[in-house]
């Protein structure tokens, strides 16, 4: 092993370089486009000239790409670590390139090798200094003819993209779990890799594990293959590092169809299955829309309840919150946007994280579509009018207005912070805005073509607003003005062309919650019986302030929302309780943050009980909850309380 000790200051030069600001477009994409990649088949790397915009790696990806990941794993359960090789294929984009530069994170880097033709030899390489959100560099010398590296290293027990569960944290009590979460940029905690979305790769891998668990990852993997400790899994599509994804533990499997089935822990193995059985209708749904699934497999994951996250759209391995599992379908819309990914975020993807809302806003549009076309206009209305309530608040919520354009500032602090109800719910909402000004029978196609034409690329928000412009709007120039897209794309809050949906049942819901107020009726006399979640969620979320504890307990007396095992409503109503003072709901909110960990839920419970004079109580739970969160949540929560 030859290790730089000479390279303190190129690096420091290059962790500089890497952390400046990118420039923004002063003419908000009327310039000639920059696309990431040339148009190619699964297999082809062909790249154009490529313009580094991420500011959230190390990576010299403008000038040496990635191209192919192999690792070799131990999965050591007892020292809570990934331990073996990755090799790296790259490509030089510019000949003249004498170094390769990786993102890392608490990975212990044992030796490097470079091979040159077809032999091994000792790599010359360095790492900068940590820093607490980038990691460190990796910077590995390329000899002249080199075409491959191979590291040795180890991941720490508190890497931020991996959760080690004991027996105890899990269902089945008997064995421990792993999983991972990568998004944003946590893969370069589970190997060395250039951890940007710009840059596109395959993968293979090989796991050792306990003989009695099972392995899975966003790969090719055979739902029959025998639990016998070793495993091997292939991605033949490039995808971006954010992408990799890990899970091992006490797992078993069942199919839905031929090609898509649920894998979980026993206990709620069935269950999954008939919640997510409509998962086969959403994707001929997707198709119908907007061409043919081509990932070959999709299957979806429950994990314990640690994870942080509703879902995540690990490609032909979609992660998934067991709080989804409500016993009638009411949730699944996140089966859909999950299995959305595949066309937009998966298929195309976003070229870094200002731009976060051409995955999820593209991502959130594309559901609300299927489930539409699946359940109706009058569920996919509410589910819109849902999200506007949420997106309102997120802009006034939010701490400047350049964190509600749908293109991030430049200077945005860290990844995660672009992942909001304007990526979200604002990119769905200039969607909807387009499709109601060219109308579904041309915005329809035109989304369909733009999927094919950059599929397996990474674009950014000025390659989708020129190809909007070549491809559609030059035909109906009449449709937008500049001014509407850049109040859209560049501009604060929500522009005044967005729709407002109207929800008739959330019309009725809202009258019969008037007279409940006014006293005209009593809470047992409100007809809910057949109230979808959605309505629920309207009634408790539209609650005024102001209500007094006993319209808490009358209201809990005639509808047992106190408790209620469907996760959405319990949000919705403890939020409500933390605000009103309504003391009855503590001890099972205290257990609701001690048994769920997603994000969604509890970032914005211990915000509230902060921001209500309850900060003792709530550093009380969480310090006994804290354990059983995911290192990204236990992040998140530190800030909110320490704040």
């Amino acid at each position: 092993m030859t290790r730089l000790k000479f390279a303190a200051a190129s690096l420091a030069v290059l962790a500089f370089v890497a952390c400046e600001a990118p420039k923004s477009s002063d003419n908000h994409g009327e310039s000639e486009s920059v696309s990431m990649s040339e148009s190619h088949s699964d297999s082809s790397h062909d790249v154009k000239t490529v313009v580094k915009d991420d500011k959230f790696t190390y990576a010299n990806y403008d000038k040496v790409q990635m191209t192919h990941l192999d690792l070799d794993l131990d999965v050591d359960f007892n020292r809570k670590v990934l331990d073996g090789t990755a090799k790296i294929d790259f490509k030089k984009l510019d000949s003249k390139a004498t170094e390769l530069v990786l993102d890392t994170k608490d990975l212990t880097i044992k030796s490097v090798q470079i091979r040159e033709g077809g032999e091994w030899k000792e790599g010359t390489y360095g790492l900068s200094d940590a820093d607490s959100l980038m990691g460190q560099a990796l910077t590995v010398l390329l000899l002249d003819k080199a075409d491959q590296i191979k590291i040795a290293y180890q991941t720490s027990p508190k890497a931020e993209g991996l959760q080690w569960l004991s027996p105890a944290q899990t269902a089945g009590k008997k064995h421990p779990y792993l999983f991972s979460q990568a998004q944003a940029i946590n893969a370069r905690t589970m190997a060395p890799v250039q951890d940007t979305p710009a840059v596109r790769i395959t993968y293979s891998a090989k796991l050792r594990t306990p003989p009695e668990l099972l392995a899975l990852m966003s790969a090719d993997q055979d739902p029959n293959t025998p639990r016998d400790g070793e495993y091997s899994f292939d991605m033949p599509q490039p995808i971006p590092p954010y992408l990799l994804a890990i899970a091992v533990g006490d797992i078993e499997f069942k199919a839905i169809n031929d090609h898509i089935g649920v894998y979980a822990e026993k206990y709620i193995l069935d269950a999954s299955v008939e919640e997510f059985s409509e998962t086969p209708l959403m994707e001929d749904a997707n198709a119908e829309l907007y061409g043919p699934y081509r990932w070959g497999r999709y299957d979806l994951i429950v994990l314990p309840p640690s994870f942080p996250f509703g879902g995540m759209e690990n490609p032909r391995l979609s992660f998934l919150t067991p709080t989804l599992v409500a016993g009638d379908k009411s949730l699944t819309n996140v089966v859909a946007h999950e299995l959305a990914h595949s066309w937009s975020g998966n298929l195309v993807t976003n070229a870094n994280w200002q731009d976060a809302w051409l995955n999820e806003g593209f991502t959130s549009y594309v559901e609300n579509r299927v489930m539409e076309a699946l359940y109706g206009e009058e569920r996919a209305v509410m589910e819109q009018a849902l999200d506007m309530e949420g997106l309102k608040r997120a802009v006034a919520e939010a701490k400047r207005p350049e964190l509600t354009h749908l293109k991030m500032p430049a200077d945005l602090e860290h990844p995660d912070d672009a992942f909001t109800s304007v990526a979200y719910i604002k990119g769905a909402n200039f969607l909807f805005f387009l499709e109601d000004r060219f109308g579904r029978e041309h915005f329809d196609p035109f989304l369909k073509k733009y999927f094919d034409a950059h599929a397996f690329q990474s674009v950014t928000t000025e390659d989708f607003i020129t190809y909007l412009h070549d491809e559609l709007h030059a035909d109906f120039p009449d449709a937008v003005t500049r001014a509407e897209l850049d109040a859209w794309v560049y501009g604060p809050g929500i522009p005044a062309t967005a729709r407002q949906p109207k929800s008739d049942a959330f019309e009725k819901v809202s009258a019969l919650q008037s007279n409940w107020l006014d006293g005209q009726m009593r809470a047992a006399d409100i007809p809910s019986e057949n109230w979808s979640t959605h309505e629920w969620l309207h009634f408790i979320n539209s609650l005024p302030e102001g209500l007094t504890t006993a319209q808490f307990k009358e209201l809990d007396k005639a509808f047992s929302l106190t408790g209620t095992q469907n996760a959405e409503t319990a949000f919705a109503w403890y939020m409500q309780a933390i605000r009103g003072g309504y003391k009855p709901a503590m001890p099972e909110l205290n257990k609701f943050l001690m048994s769920v960990g997603r994000g969604k839920f509890i970032y914005r419970l211990y915000g509230a009980l902060k921001a209500s004079d309850q900060t003792a109580w709530a550093n009380r739970v969480y310090k006994k909850a804290r354990k059983g969160y995911h290192p990204i949540a236990q992040r998140r929560i530190d800030a909110i309380l320490n704040d």
